[in-house]
């Protein structure tokens, strides 16, 4: 799932502290504000200007290489509170960004002429649940923060949600787009919170918001960020290095799931969609979805001396019981034509050669 943005300890509240400075690298001013999809071009002009916060998470940074493919690599500028790895800071700008200081986020909106914010700063699931605080401050007053600067300056405006949003009173395979929302996490409180107050400000302001109801998302570059999907990629590495894994979810548990390059895909497809087209502001998406055990038989396919064992976490299993098993996913598929490329063999075939590959370049390194 989506990776927390990185916190040092103490949280700024909005407004407070001093005046935080900062750097930019590489940042154009030549954009303009971008209402429609446009074609590709070799150039950066005329194309959106895109700030993404919480970008050092799970899906930040492969957002800002696809965006940057897309719309030239000084339009895309990534954010986070902590310092990037060298070879982040050199792909393109990075600046430092702080959501709850709304003094700092509104001056980098003004400064850096953004038109397009994706917003993927938040505090995941079970790390939610060991601290409620900080994820009400995370996840709901940034998210306030990001809503009014998009608000006040006319920005199109992308806010994931997540299979978290739903609860246990909810139906679970699938889930409907538009069903009983009663989830029993602060995180997908908070999810269903960004959802409501993202239309309700498009109805009440014409904000261009856009969100899309992420599965667990499986990358084989990314650490797990606590979220109760991550056993799906953590079980990859555990099979390549070790062939041991030990799985904190019961083996029959039935999840969402989807590769991270369609999950990118579907967030630029739904960012270029023509607003007349989108006859909902909040969609799932679905994949695949599988248990632990499926998981386990189709990697054994490739890496039969793979052993998993399971020693349940109850946080974990309450969670991923009260979350859908499957996504419904028509009105993407009618209004923006999203579809999915991976299903589970695909994956895994995916994620064991990109891991091992990975492996024997830091080998030969």
């Amino acid at each position: 799932m989506l990776a927390m943005q990185s916190l040092r300890g103490a949280v700024k509240h909005a407004g407070s502290g001093p005046r935080l400075l900062f750097a930019v690298r590489h940042v154009s001013s030549s954009s303009q504000h971008f209402g429609r999809a446009r074609p590709l071009s070799c150039t950066d002009t005329d194309q959106p200007k895109v700030l993404i916060t919480g970008g050092l998470g799970q899906l930040g940074v492969g957002l800002a290489k696809l965006l940057r493919r897309r719309f030239g690599k000084n339009n895309v500028i990534l954010s986070d509170i902590r310092k990037p790895p060298n070879h982040v800071y050199h792909s393109g700008p990075f600046i430092f960004s702080d959501i709850l200081d709304y003094k700092n986020l509104r001056e980098i909106v003004v400064n850096n002429n953004i038109s397009w914010l994706v917003h993927y700063s938040a505090v995941l699931s079970a790390v939610g649940e060991s601290n409620v605080a900080l994820a009400k401050e995370v996840n709901i007053t940034g998210l306030h923060n990001i809503l009014d600067i998009a608000t006040e300056h006319g920005l199109r405006v992308f806010v994931p949600s997540t299979i978290g949003a739903f609860g246990p009173s909810s139906p679970r395979d699938p889930t409907p787009e538009l069903c009983v929302q009663r989830p029993r996490t602060i995180y997908g409180v908070s999810k269903v919170h960004a959802e409501l107050m993202g239309e309700y400000y498009h109805h009440r302001y014409a904000l261009d918001f856009r969100c899309l109801r992420y599965p667990g998302i499986i990358s084989a570059d990314s650490q797990p960020g606590g979220g109760t999907t991550d056993y799906a990629v953590q079980i990859f590495h555990s099979a390549v290095k070790t062939g041991d894994f030990e799985c904190n979810l019961r083996s029959d548990t039935r999840l969402p799931m989807m590769y991270i390059d369609d999950c990118l895909r579907a967030t630029l497809e739904i960012l270029e969609a023509p607003a007349e087209s989108l006859l909902s502001r909040t969609y799932n998406i679905n994949a695949m979805s599988f248990t632990p055990q499926d998981l386990t038989q189709e990697i054994q396919k490739a890496l039969p001396d793979l052993k998993v064992t399971y020693n349940v976490d109850p946080v974990r299993q309450a969670i991923a019981d009260g979350w859908p098993m499957a996504l419904e996913d028509s009105a993407a598929r009618r209004d923006w034509g999203w579809k999915h490329e991976y299903d589970l063999s695909e994956l895994v075939r995916t994620m064991l050669s990109h891991i091992a590959t990975s492996n024997q370049l830091a080998q030969a390194s």
